[in-house]
């Protein structure tokens, strides 16, 4: 028993943002239907593969059931209206208009069941100017302007090593939709809901907006370190990387200490955090040049024992493979049909009730159609064999 169990979603949505929104909730128990088209989610189609299935749309389409349906085929959008009657929450990412043509939008299925929530992800919302265009993370991290502040001051704009747009959304897509549902105890109806990915990034960038609201402009790209508090910086060691965070005086102080240089410490060009900052590339060569001698065990080592935040740069397969990550129960392994086992990260909230789902594998194309519409909605072997036989139902 999940903390959402007795939630139903029906999930229009595909390849990402959406996705990954619903198999948030799904992780919590609430029963997602996934409504794919007959040929499945183009993210079954998305590398990287293992014995020919998508490992990344097994990923995030853990714990869900699918109906794979012709949308364009009226008989297609009924049983989705049917489904709505009976569901809490529908989620869609389709382009703006979309919905609308094929009549499973907001108000067509909201007049049906009032309670219903109903989430539109979408790259730049309902309304606007850029409405109409299409949206992928690496555009939207490009024009909300994070990759202006990411990578090197002397390099290009860079996108981050993760889809974070289509993430961050999906995350915010979990939490609207929740706060839809509690603010529905007291009103009794549900909500429409327009989340955009530009929103979402532009509402993210909170270092990049104090420095924007305090200079008047545009803040540029620092590599590493932060913008603002110097030392916070990544340094290279004898065997890979480290990052330290040194916030305030007492602990740069401590710093000084570890590597048997407390003058600097009272040295005037480091002597408080502004000096700090307006004497950056000196400071930064003499902490380069000391961890340059150690490892990054050593390093990390002799920064902790006098409690100064340090850690080593990880890969991903060290992070995974950490004491822990191990122990925090990051990764549940699932049993799977082609892949043998896979592991998956759930959402990682943990609930002293324990409140959290068994995590089960990605559906297959359909393949909860007929126990769907036979269950749900009443349908008989022979409506389901003629669904599919019309090209409606796969």
């Amino acid at each position: 028993m999940g903390l959402l169990t007795g939630l139903r979603v029906i999930d229009l949505s595909r390849v990402l943002s959406g996705p990954y929104c619903t198999a948030l909730l799904a992780d919590l128990g609430a029963e997602v239907i996934k409504i794919e088209s007959p040929e499945g989610d183009d993210a079954r189609r998305f590398g990287p593969f293992l014995e020919g299935e998508s490992v990344y749309f097994s990923l995030i389409n853990r714990n869900k059931k699918s109906l794979a349906l012709n949308l364009r085929d009226a008989r297609a959008q009924a049983i989705v209206a049917e489904l709505a009657a009976t569901a809490d929450v529908v989620v869609e990412n389709f382009r703006p208009g979309v919905a609308k043509r094929l009549h499973v939008d907001a108000e067509t299925l909201r007049a049906i069941n009032p309670k219903l929530v109903y989430l539109s992800i979408s790259g730049f919302g309902q309304r606007g100017p850029a409405t109409g265009m299409p949206a992928y993370d690496l555009i939207i991290q490009g024009m909300s302007g994070l990759m202006s502040l990411t990578g090197d001051p002397d390099g290009p704009p860079t996108a981050t090593g993760e889809s974070i747009s289509d993430l961050w959304t999906g995350l915010f897509g979990s939490w609207a939709v929740l706060a839809a549902l509690q603010a529905r105890h007291h009103t009794g109806t549900g909500e429409t809901i327009d989340l955009a990915m530009f929103d979402a990034m532009m509402s993210l960038q909170m270092t990049g907006l104090a420095q924007l609201r305090a200079a008047g402009r545009a803040p540029g790209r620092v590599g590493s370190r932060h913008p603002v508090t110097v030392p916070v910086d990544c340094f290279a060691a004898r065997d890979g990387h480290l990052t330290i965070v040194v916030p305030t005086d007492a602990l740069f102080a401590r710093l000084c200490e570890a590597m048997a240089r407390p003058e600097l410490a009272a040295d005037a060009r480091f002597a408080t955090g502004a000096a700090r900052r307006a004497h950056q590339p000196e400071l930064r060569a003499s902490i380069a040049d000391w961890f340059a001698t150690l490892s990054v065990d050593e390093a990390v080592a002799r920064c902790r024992a006098l409690d100064i935040p340090a850690g080593p740069v990880h890969d991903l397969a060290q992070a995974m493979a950490s004491d822990q990550a191990r122990e925090r129960g990051i990764e549940q392994r699932v049993a799977h049909p082609v892949f043998g086992e896979i592991g998956m990260v759930p959402q990682p909230a943990r609930f002293a009730s324990g409140g959290a789902a068994t995590v089960a594998r990605e559906p297959g194309v359909g393949e909860h159609g007929d126990a769907l519409l036979r269950e749900l909605l009443g349908r008989s072997d022979a409506d389901i064999a003629a669904l599919r036989e019309a090209g409606v139902l796969a």
